[in-house]
């Protein structure tokens, strides 16, 4: 089998950023056959699979590019698909740059392998090639409860369907897909994609309830009450944080939570959206990670001028770099080593600046980074129309409070081992409803994790 020599890797082919920044469609265009030929020709496929030790999900990297070379493009999909439930959406938004294609060993002398566009150029091949026959799964006759359909619960709805067990996921907004939908914008991830892989579960015999708010509408001893043996809690964590300074009351002051659902889930970017959105002329996004750059190229797809603010240096922006460069493509501003102090309103109560300061870094705080330190007298103020707030995000308490016996930190995450049990018994937790804000794919290998963990027990019990 060849191996190419070639040590840069093929280009993504996208749109062009004048053209985008007035369209919310995929940026990312995807790899044609020829593309990912030759892409998948780079792939040396090493003896130990190196890239394999950094995927949260196991996903035999080597053996599905092999049939990439091999032009057998279902039996590629069929490997990934052992291992993830969402191949589309993870070839889009997994930062495979941080994990698989960190360990690739073409990177040491040039470009590693671009395996993330490799598992999208297959997902989407099977996507269009009519996929999406029901599936025969001899059921085991036991009933597990999954609470919330982001990637985390569907991740072990999928592991645990295949298995043979009766799933139910209670979604409580009214379509299925948590984060994927509500929080990733169009031009990421586009919510057809998220639909087709929720389609392939529903095929397994996965049953979704929507509009179910647990611990309001259901709680987890009704649950159990109910017939279910075991719950899987992933409700994500969809709290958002403010810091807390004056002004954030103001009208134009939005959460990025709410700034991205009101774009992504509801279409406020349309002129016949289901909800309206401030269309700021002068736009402030306080943050640095992946959802700080989502809302400030949504911003900046309604026209705003947007300055993304964020109280470290570039060096450390937690954002994927590729994320960062097209938000750079796309004329979106960046002021480094600031802090915001103050939201100004005028006399109708709408945002009409926002008062910062600037930073240096001191020491490195308990994450391991700097600290940013203020400097006196650099006070300075940005005109702006809005100010959307990106800096994280907490569990919503409702379930905890509703949930004897279920033990939570101090930042409301629920407390598991590593196998995801939590405090109550057959009660399982993961993705960001434990760790707080954190990838799609760790909450994936989460999800995966308590499907593991759930098939165990009620394996001792039956």
């Amino acid at each position: 089998m060849m191996v190419s020599n070639v040590q840069k890797a093929c280009p993504m082919p996208e749109q062009e950023p004048e053209n985008r920044i007035h369209n919310f469609k995929e940026v990312a265009l995807g790899y044609t056959e020829e593309d990912a030929l030759n892409e998948a020709q780079r792939c040396l496929n090493c003896k130990n699979k190196p890239c394999m030790k950094g995927c949260p999900v196991n996903i035999d990297i080597p053996a599905f590019i092999a049939k990439i070379r091999e032009k057998d493009y279902d039996a590629a999909y069929d490997i990934i698909s052992e291992s993830s439930c969402l191949p589309a959406v993870c070839g889009r938004v997994c930062p495979q740059e941080n994990q698989c294609e960190r360990n690739c060993i073409r990177g040491i002398k040039g470009d590693p392998v671009c395996i993330g566009r490799l598992e999208r150029f297959v997902a989407d091949r099977h996507r269009t090639s009519g996929c999406g026959a029901e599936k025969a799964i001899k059921k085991n006759g036991h009933k597990v409860a999954v609470i919330g359909s982001g990637p985390s619960g569907l991740s072990c709805a999928g592991d645990l369907a295949k298995k043979g067990y009766e799933v139910t996921v209670f979604e409580a907004l009214h379509t299925e897909g948590g984060v994927l939908i509500y929080g990733i914008p169009e031009f990421r991830l586009p919510k057809s994609i998220v639909k087709t892989e929720v389609d392939e579960l529903k095929n397994e015999g996965v049953e979704f309830m929507t509009n179910t708010v647990i611990g309001k509408t259901l709680t987890i001893d009704e649950l159990f009450e109910s017939g279910y043996e075991a719950v899987y809690i992933g409700s994500g964590a969809g709290l958002p944080r403010f810091m807390g300074i004056k002004g954030e009351n103001l009208d134009g002051v939005y959460s990025a939570n709410e700034f991205l659902t009101r774009i992504n889930l509801m279409k406020a970017y349309e002129d016949d959206g289901e909800t309206p959105v401030i269309r700021g002329k002068r736009v402030a996004v306080v943050g640095g990670g992946n959802v700080a750059m989502d809302a400030a190229r949504c911003a900046r797809r309604l026209g705003g001028e947007v300055t993304i603010i964020y109280r470290r240096s570039e060096e450390e922006l937690p954002a994927r770099h590729e994320e960062v460069g097209h938000a750079k493509e796309e004329g979106i501003e960046f002021s480094f080593l600031t802090s915001p102090l103050e939201i100004k309103g005028n006399e109708d109560h709408f945002v009409s600046g926002i008062v910062c300061q600037k930073m240096a870094l001191g020491e490195p705080d308990e994450s391991g980074r700097r600290k940013p330190i203020p400097l006196e007298g650099s006070e300075f103020e940005l005109p702006v129309d809005c100010v959307i707030m990106a800096i994280g995000t907490s569990p919503n308490p409702l379930i905890r409070s509703t949930t004897k016996g279920l033990d939570t930190n101090s930042r409301g995450g629920i407390i598991t081992d590593e196998d995801c049990k939590s405090s109550r018994e057959a009660v399982y937790a993961g993705g960001d409803a434990v760790t707080g804000s954190a990838t799609v794919i760790s909450a994936m290998g989460a999800g995966k994790t308590a499907a593991e963990s759930i098939d165990r027990m009620l394996r001792k019990i039956s």
